[in-house]
């Protein structure tokens, strides 16, 4: 059996980078109906600030790519994920698989009590530049963070609110 074309590139990809982001939320709302929310690949348009997000092939399950493009007036940053895991309702992994983001990611649902959920995003990026990058990371890092953070507190307003999914 041979590998699909891209294989290794993926592989590599999927190594933990040295730029590393995590943000939680907790949602007012089952895991289950959570997990089928972050999994609505395309509705993260509605959440995430700036950025418009589509399904490029696959059915969103594992194998999927998803592309997400940010964009603030002339500046674009387009990022390419494939779906690696999935254990619904708990945990989808994907790997940032572009040009410039590249690394892996997991988005994790644990149920805590009165079907609360907390949800966990973490990431570990390839920092670009070599040693420029490690050395502007942990400048660009607060801002990583605050971003991510806000963007799941939206996520869970929108689920709590039954906007989503």
């Amino acid at each position: 059996m041979t590998e699909p074309e891209g294989a290794d590139d993926l592989v590599e990809a999927a190594q933990p980078g040295a730029g590393e982001v995590t943000a939680t939320v907790i949602v007012d709302a089952p895991a289950e109906r959570v997990f089928a929310a972050l999994t609505a690949w395309e509705r993260q348009s509605d959440w995430i600030p700036l950025t418009t997000v589509r399904v490029v092939e696959g059915d969103g399950g594992e194998g999927t790519l998803v592309e997400a493009i940010t964009a603030l007036g002339p500046a674009v940053i387009r990022d390419e994920m494939r779906v690696v895991r999935v254990d619904a309702p708990y945990e989808v992994g994907v790997v940032h698989c572009g040009r410039l983001l590249r690394g892996p990611g997991v988005l994790r649902c644990t149920p805590i009590e009165r079907d609360r959920t907390q949800v966990v995003w973490h990431e570990w990026f390839h920092l670009p530049g070599g040693t420029a990058g490690r050395v502007a990371w942990p400048l660009l890092w607060p801002g990583s963070k605050f971003s991510l953070t806000q963007a799941l507190k939206k996520f869970a307003r929108l689920v709590e609110q039954g906007r989503l999914p």
